[in-house]
């Protein structure tokens, strides 16, 4: 809550504008009040829910991150689509029960919202 604040605080020397026009204090202003309004949230949930104790699963972090690795190398290497299937294969070891057929649905759903990405907005993305 600190960062945003001082992020907002920051923005409001620039001149905001208003929505038809927008200044450029106008985003780090609308971005840091919303991370300030979820971090009013956190903090009045954190006195209304009974704490849990963190687990750290060194073992799952290390699939997560090799996954995510993996994800960008293959991208770089071969194409997108392959690294998406990669990463969410190999990030479902960290799952209790993997599925290889709820993977397979990840894996369509991401591979189809990547090539929604590239063909209605434009964006470059080496998807084969």
């Amino acid at each position: 809550m600190a960062i945003a604040l001082a992020f907002g605080l920051t923005g409001l020397q620039y001149p905001i504008g208003d929505l038809s026009r927008a200044g450029p204090g106008l985003f780090p202003v609308m971005v840091s009040g919303l991370l300030l309004l979820i971090g009013a949230a956190t903090v009045v949930r954190s006195f209304v829910v009974a704490p849990v104790a963190l687990n750290l699963n060194f073992k799952n972090i290390a699939i997560i991150l090799s996954s995510l690795c993996g994800f960008a190398l293959i991208s770089m290497y071969v194409n997108m689509v392959v690294g998406i299937v990669f990463m969410v294969f190999c990030s479902s070891f960290a799952g209790s029960a993997p599925s290889w057929v709820r993977s397979l649905k990840i894996s369509a759903g991401l591979v189809a919202m990547a090539f929604a990405l590239q063909k209605l907005l434009g964006l470059n993305l080496p998807l084969f």
